[in-house]
């Protein structure tokens, strides 16, 4: 499940605000015609409220669209405008320094060889270290990402530390970093998230992987692109483990 989908459900679950729940197979068609129409750019998630007759893009836009017109029990987003401030420097934090660095290391391994970009891996992984070191300082006197009170910051930080923290594992000199990830994880809306993100049992593609060997029989070249298709029992592999497959089996060739 897209990390962007992940944030909003976890504000959605957090509050018990009730929705549903539609996934698109951008595949079809007629499907992603219909998506469009709501959302022109193609992208997830689009929350649409036929109640106000609206329909919001983006994850951040979206839950501050809920802690506005649909807050619940918990204030993603707080009344102080000084406190406010904290969680939206926070968000911006984990998307634009935690999700992007560690997007950039695992998009490269999708990358036919000879177009990788080892020089701006190196440097997403020095800066997801330095996010770690400046992270570590920031939870050392709090409890959630910007303050005592669960809020949009979290959201934000669930699936980026989530999905980065097997790239990029957390060192010896980040306990509190580590520690954070295990309240998250302790939190029912992160567990309800995770639980239904980490299900799928329709089938799961990935097409046009390039690869490149070599025939020593013929001592020839061989250039091609595969496709991979499977149906999950219930789990689903990294897109980038798919890629990393052909990759192997075109070093055998």
């Amino acid at each position: 499940l897209p990390k962007d989908c992940c944030e909003v459900l976890i504000a959605l679950y957090e509050n018990d605000t009730l929705f549903e729940r539609e996934l698109v197979d951008l595949s079809a068609p007629e499907r992603r015609a219909a998506f469009a129409r709501l959302s022109p750019f193609v992208k997830f998630p689009a929350l649409e409220d036929r109640a106000r007759d609206c329909v919001i893009w983006e994850s951040t836009t979206i839950i501050e669209y809920l802690a506005q017109h649909y807050a619940g029990t918990s204030p993603l987003v707080p009344a102080d405008p000084e406190a406010a401030f904290d969680v939206r420097r926070m968000d911006r934090f984990f998307d634009l320094y935690v999700h992007e660095s560690m997007q950039k290391t695992v998009l490269d391994e999708l990358r036919p060889e000879g177009t990788r970009d080892p020089r701006g891996v190196e440097q997403a992984r020095a800066t997801l270290t330095l996010s770690y070191d400046w992270l570590e300082r920031e939870l050392s006197s709090r409890v959630w990402a910007a303050g005592e009170a669960f809020s949009m910051a979290d959201c934000a930080a669930a699936p980026a530390l989530y999905y980065a923290n097997p790239v990029a594992p957390f060192g010896p000199g980040h306990p509190h970093t580590a520690a954070y990830l295990e309240r998250l994880h302790g939190r029912r809306s992160f567990a309800r998230t995770f639980e239904e993100a980490g299900y799928y049992d329709e089938p799961v593609s990935l097409r046009g992987i390039p690869f490149r060997s070599w025939c020593e029989h013929h001592m020839a070249p061989i250039a091609g692109v595969a496709h991979i298709a499977y149906l999950p029992a219930g789990r689903v592999v990294g897109l980038s483990k798919l890629a990393r497959v052909v990759v192997c089996l075109a070093k055998r060739l």
